[in-house]
C-alpha cells in the first residue's frame, strides 16, 4: 500500500513530520517540492481525500466482490 507522508530536510537528512512505520532498508520515493509550490500541493492532496475516501465508492467494492 502506498502512503504519502510529509517531511522536511534538516542538516541534509529527511525528517518525517508524522509517525510512519518503516522497516530497515525500506525503499521510499522522495518528491522534491519547490518552497513556492509546497502549499499548493498540500492543499491539492488534502482535497483528494474527499474524492478517494468516501462511502459512495463502497458500492463499487461490493459489486466487485460479486
Amino acid at each position: 500500500m502506498l502512503k504519502t507522508v510529509w517531511a522536511t530536510v534538516r542538516q541534509g537528512k529527511i525528517e518525517l513530520l508524522e509517525s510512519a512505520e518503516l522497516t530497515e532498508g525500506a525503499k521510499v520515493l522522495v518528491t522534491l517540492l519547490p518552497d513556492d509550490e509546497a502549499d499548493f500541493w498540500l492543499q491539492t492532496s488534502q482535497s483528494l481525500n474527499a474524492v478517494w475516501d468516501n462511502i459512495e465508492d463502497d458500492v463499487y467494492a461490493q459489486l466487485l466482490e460479486k
